[in-house]
């Protein structure tokens, strides 16, 4: 028997091992549902691009204070910025990670809501724990780089 023929039989006793392929209206569905998160995510994108170019300066500033030699001390007094400057690097590596946990989570949400969709299971709880892992990642970001900006604006800045 060929292997149509096997599936058929199946289908047809009621059996079926394989569900049907999602209709264009239920894949239409699923797409109309996943533009939300595909915008957060383009969001998340741009997000992690403006924390990465800030740690950049971050780092080329480190780079340049460890470059002062100790002896020239007209600049020496400005090493004092170095412990600032790795604080603001920790929140600013840490806010990366967490805009890619949430990056991440959106993602696993749109593949199951397509795989949930092409199963014909229901998506509604798995959507939700990605969602509200995502969100919760991204207001972790948005905490670090908060307190990191405050650090940045607040204390003296020993470079002016």
């Amino acid at each position: 028997m060929t292997t149509a023929k096997l599936l058929c039989t199946f289908h047809s006793a009621g059996t079926s091992m394989i569900p049907d392929t999602p209709s264009i209206s239920q894949l239409a569905h699923v797409i109309s549902q996943a533009a939300a998160p595909a915008f957060l995510l383009g969001a998340l994108a741009a997000f992690i691009a403006l924390l990465i170019n800030r740690l950049n300066r971050i780092v080329d500033r480190t780079a340049f204070l460890n470059g002062i030699p100790e002896h020239d001390s007209a600049r020496v007094r400005l090493k004092a910025d170095l412990p600032r400057l790795m604080r603001r690097a920790a929140m600013m590596n840490r806010a990366v990670f967490w805009a890619v946990v949430a990056s991440i989570a959106v993602t696993l949400l749109i593949i199951v809501a397509f795989v949930t969709a092409f199963l014909q299971l229901p998506h509604e709880y798995g959507v939700a724990v990605f969602f509200l892992i995502s969100l919760g990642a991204f207001t972790a970001s948005l905490i670090d780089f908060a307190r990191e900006v405050r650090i940045a604006l607040s204390e003296y800045d020993h470079h002016a």
